[in-house]
């Protein structure tokens, strides 16, 4: 296959309410969707959600990378299109991706070629703060059967603990069904007040305590694993195979998350994710900032690769999907479904989008 034509928009996609997350509220995502044709007729999607502070790009940077790469990479072969974007994967891992795996789909990537109707559990997120509303969303989580839900802290550390402690209280009472917890730091404290929330934290219902400090800071990551009653996560430090390598020799981490985002397509997702558990931790997969394309990809190398629930959550949140036929969730799962998604129409597309362009060889 031949890359014929790359179509780039520029999307603003509003969310139903902020993500918080401990360095500021999400309220739109910005959003490059790539699609690819190839010479036969092919076609392939892909995305990047840029969130600086997860990635070295910022939005400006993403679009422009991805205008003078969908210009150097019309008309080559796909295998050789793929190759020569993932040359530019350490400056703009996000914007490469979205190019690499709308090629990828193009070709056929069996990681995509979903056969029958498939669940893939899901993680809720929960964006209440105060206790009457923490209370009326865990009910509503416990109803729709998702069996975890995500806490961000990150924030100051004895009001998060103090939240916290509601929280584990309120799944206690639930009693048998109730979902378990995972706390996401975001980066948000210094080592100081890590080490303090750390400290009184209680384990009670809690999977997993997810990056409390800067990514960069291992030193900081280590000595938090060594003393948190629960097993510790690394996100935002993860960029690849050097740092998965890097927490299997520290010992910083039980679970290591990946985003397709990150790996450059989904042929290096898929790998990444074994390798971390050859190297006795253990994957966990998703991106709670991206949209239908990302999510459903995530998922559809989620079914074979992972078996935990899913952080590929990101779809919820925008006011408006990009696929034609809403991706379905039931019993707290995204529900695969044989084929291929639809994406909606042109002119819904164009609707969203600030900016288009489209190049062809």
């Amino acid at each position: 296959m031949n890359v014929s034509e790359i179509t780039l928009r520029r999307l603003n996609l509003p969310l139903k309410i902020p993500y918080k997350l401990a360095f500021g509220p999400v309220t739109a995502f910005d959003t490059i969707l790539v699609t690819v044709t190839g010479d036969n007729g092919e076609e392939g999607f892909g995305e990047a959600t840029i969130l600086t502070g997860y990635t070295p790009e910022t939005v400006d940077g993403a679009w422009a990378k991805a205008r003078e790469l969908a210009a150097a990479l019309k008309g080559m072969e796909a295998a050789t299109a793929k190759a020569e974007a993932l040359k530019h994967h350490k400056a703009a891992p996000f914007t490469v991706t979205s190019l690499v795996t709308a090629i990828e789909m193009a070709e056929g990537s069996p990681f995509l070629e979903i056969t029958r109707e498939t669940p893939v559990p899901l993680l809720a997120i929960l964006s209440a703060s105060d206790e009457p509303g923490i209370a009326r969303e865990m009910e509503q989580h416990r109803a729709a059967r998702y069996g975890t839900v995500k806490v961000k802290v990150g924030f100051e550390w004895e009001s998060d603990a103090k939240r916290l402690k509601f929280i584990q209280d309120q799944v206690t009472a639930m009693g048998p069904g109730a979902p378990g917890l995972r706390i996401d730091g975001n980066q948000g404290y210094s080592l100081d007040d890590a080490l303090a929330f750390t400290r009184i934290l209680a384990p009670d219902h809690i999977e997993l305590f997810e990056q409390p400090c800067h990514m960069d800071d291992w030193d900081a990551a280590k000595a938090v694993s060594e003393i948190s009653p629960v097993p510790m996560m690394l996100d935002e430090s993860i960029y690849g195979p050097a740092e998965i390598e890097r927490a299997a020799a520290t010992g910083s981490a039980r679970f290591v998350k990946l985003k397709l985002m990150k790996a450059g397509s989904l042929e290096n997702l898929a790998a990444q994710l074994e390798r971390i558990r050859e190297l006795g931790m253990e994957p966990v997969l998703g991106n709670g900032v991206a949209a239908d394309p990302g999510c459903w990809m995530e998922s559809c190398v989620a079914r074979t690769h992972i078996t935990n629930a899913g952080e590929q959550n990101g779809f919820l949140k925008p006011h408006r999907g990009l696929f034609a036929d809403p991706i379905r969730v039931e019993r707290g799962s995204m529900i695969l479904t044989p084929g291929r998604p639809a994406l909606i129409g042109d002119a819904d597309l164009d609707a969203l989008s600030a900016e288009t362009l489209r190049v062809a060889a």
